[in-house]
């Protein structure tokens, strides 16, 4: 019997036909899948996609984009078409790794790009801050419903009254091996609960639920323990680049005091987004958030450096909110 793909076939959730596709080998051997649309010499943004998901994670954001913009997408070592990495090869330190191995094999020797990541890819550009490769070829970066550390603790899947039950039983979803079986109206309902807000429709419920079922076991829980004991947040100083930060209100596994705390810590924050009733998967539940982001960061930052044009196109009408008392939102002035 034939297996179903891991992406929704049709419609605006399905993954459009890449300009090309390339296997990329990162610093450790492992072999990373990536895809390149739209135009060559576009602006180029690259995204990085998060825990149990997989390059078709971004199809509408790479439909909206990719008209004007040379769009690169990746899967994750052991997620969609990279193949799954031997226990050793589990760690932010690999993530960045790939990362780089992306950069550098799919952007011209003097290209920049704008470069944005969902939940754990977010978790990747953090961990790469460090890197002179992101440094060189990142000329802003947006973090999308994402954290730097406390996951277990600061999740609301289980909405436990003691802080230590909680974080006991975040790990536990986080570790889990336990296979999610075939996509049915419970699953569906499940994903929807976790990971979702309450107004995602059941077409985007499809979307992402196809996509997290066809993770392996194995590689979900290698990568959940990871995130469990994640710790990013010093590395958060080192984005020295702009930065946007977007984050669903409604997000049940990395809640919105995982976005205002990164927004206090960045040091050139143009912009916290926070999307009323939206859940953790925001690039599905409002492709045109997300990409409207990335378009203002790539008008910014890459088509008006250096040059004497007009000023960048005004963003969608998304509410954004100040990260803390005193420290209000920068307006970007590239």
């Amino acid at each position: 019997m034939s297996r179903r793909p891991g992406h929704v076939t049709t419609g605006p959730y399905a993954p459009p036909v890449p300009r090309e596709s390339m296997t990329l080998t990162s610093a450790d051997g492992a072999r990373i899948h990536a895809e390149v649309h739209g135009p060559e010499d576009a602006p180029a943004v690259v995204l990085a996609h998060g825990w149990t998901c997989s390059t078709a994670f971004w199809a509408p954001v790479v439909r909206d984009l990719s008209a004007d913009h040379k769009v690169v997408v990746y899967d994750q070592r052991g997620h969609g078409r990279s193949p799954a990495a031997v226990p050793a090869g589990h760690s932010t330190e690999a993530l960045a790794d790939d990362l780089v191995a992306v950069l550098e094999g799919t952007l011209a020797a003097d290209e920049r790009a704008v470069v944005g990541g969902h939940s754990m890819g977010g978790m990747t550009i953090m961990a790469a801050a460090g890197r002179p490769q992101l440094r060189a070829r990142a000329a802003a970066v947006l973090l999308c419903s994402t954290g730097s550390a406390e996951l277990p603790a600061e999740s609301r899947v289980f909405p436990l009254r003691s802080p230590g039950g909680r974080r006991r039983a975040h790990r536990l979803l986080l570790g889990s091996r336990a296979p999610l079986g075939p996509v049915s109206p419970l699953t569906r309902s499940a994903l929807k609960y976790a990971t979702m807000g309450p107004g995602a429709t059941a077409e985007q419920v499809e979307a992402c639920a196809r996509i997290v079922h066809a993770c392996p076991p194995g590689v979900r829980a290698r990568w959940g323990h990871v995130l469990s004991g994640l710790e990013l947040t010093g590395g958060l100083g080192g984005l020295e680049m702009p930065a946007e930060v977007i984050a669903g209100t409604a997000d049940r596994l990395t809640p919105p005091v995982h976005a205002r705390r990164m927004a206090s810590v960045l040091p050139d924050l143009r912009r916290l987004t926070e999307l009323p009733g939206l859940g953790h998967m925001t690039p599905i539940e409002d492709p045109g958030a997300v990409a409207g982001r990335l378009r203002v960061l790539v008008q910014n930052h890459l088509r008006a450096a250096g040059a004497d044009e007009e000023p960048a196109a005004a963003a969608p009408d998304i509410p954004d909110r100040a990260p803390g008392a005193g420290r209000q939102k920068k307006e970007s002035t590239a």
